[in-house]
C-alpha cells in the first residue's frame, strides 16, 4: 500500500508483440456491454485465490466470466493493467484503524492491519509491492493516512515520504516471511523445525572463529516473525518521533 500519488494515466502505446497477453488483432468492434472493469477484478481476484499469481493469467480470467479472451481487451490492454485493477482490488476491504490514541497508536494499527491482510490474501504481496497504481479504494486509504500523519504534526514531504515508508516495510516483511527459509520448508518441513536446526548449526561452529554466531545463535532464531514485525515497526516508528516538535512525539 505505497500512499504516494502518481501520473495515473494509463499508457496507451501498443503492447508487446512478444506478450502472451497482448491484444489481438481480431477482436470485434463493440464491446461486450455486461463485462465491466469491476467484474473483471473480481474474477481476476477468485483467478488469484485459486491459482496464485504465477497462474493469473487474461485467458482465465476470461473463463472465469465466461468470455473469450480477446474480449478483456476494451477493458484492460495486457496482464499488467489487469494488476492494476487487482492492486486496487484487494484493498476493497481494508479497514482503516480506529482515531484513538496518539499517532503512533495509529501508524502501528496500520501497519499490522495491513500486514494480516496481505498474509490473509494468496498472493497479495506479490501483486501490491512496488504498484503504484491508485484507484478508488486505494485512494480512500491514502486520503485517510495522509490526513492523520498531517494531523500528528508532520510536514506534507514528510507525510509523503512516511506513507510510503510504512507500506514499503509492510510489503516487503511480508513477501520475505512468505517466501521459504530453505528448500526443505518445501518439501513440508516447519519453519520453527528450521530455524531450529539453524540454531544448532550456529551453536555446533567453532567458538573462536564463530564467537558471536555461536553465542547468539538463540537470538538469532528465536523470535518469531511477530516479534520481528513488531521490533521493526517500533524502530520505524522511534525514528519518525524525531520529525515532529519534541511536544507532539
Amino acid at each position: 500500500m505505497h500512499l504516494t500519488v502518481l501520473d495515473c494515466k494509463r499508457d496507451r502505446s501498443p503492447p508487446d508483440e512478444n506478450s502472451e497477453d497482448r491484444m489481438p488483432a481480431d477482436q470485434d468492434d463493440a464491446a461486450p456491454p455486461a463485462l465491466t472493469r469491476e467484474g473483471l477484478a473480481q474474477a481476476a481476484l477468485r483467478v488469484l485465490e485459486r491459482d496464485g499469481l504465477a497462474g493469473l493469467s487474461m485467458r482465465k480470467v476470461a473463463a472465469e466470466v465466461g468470455v473469450k479472451a480477446a474480449s478483456l481487451y476494451w477493458h484492460v490492454r495486457n496482464k499488467e493493467e489487469l494488476l492494476d485493477l487487482l492492486n486496487d482490488a484487494l484493498m476493497a476491504d481494508v479497514e482503516a484503524p480506529p482515531r484513538t490514541g496518539d499517532w503512533r497508536v495509529q501508524l502501528r494499527g496500520y501497519c499490522e492491519r495491513y500486514r494480516a491482510h496481505l498474509l490473509g490474501r494468496r498472493d497479495a504481496a506479490k501483486v501490491v509491492a512496488g504498484r503504484l497504481a491508485p484507484g478508488p479504494h486505494l485512494l480512500h486509504l491514502m486520503e485517510d493516512q495522509l490526513g492523520r500523519l498531517r494531523g500528528a504534526g508532520f510536514s506534507a514531504p514528510d507525510a509523503a515520504m512516511v506513507s510510503y515508508l510504512l507500506g514499503a516495510y509492510v510489503q516487503g516483511f511480508v513477501l520475505q516471511e512468505q517466501s521459504p527459509m530453505a528448500a526443505a520448508e518445501t518439501t513440508g518441513t516447519g519453519r520453527r523445525a528450521l530455524a531450529d536446526a539453524a540454531a544448532e548449526r550456529f551453536r555446533a561452529l567453532p567458538p573462536a572463529e564463530f564467537p558471536h554466531l555461536v553465542a547468539m545463535a538463540g537470538d538469532l532464531t528465536g523470535p518469531d516473525l511477530d516479534a520481528r514485525f513488531a521490533f521493526g515497526l517500533e524502530r520505524i516508528l522511534d525514528g519518525l518521533a524525531a520529525l515532529l516538535p519534541p511536544d507532539r512525539r
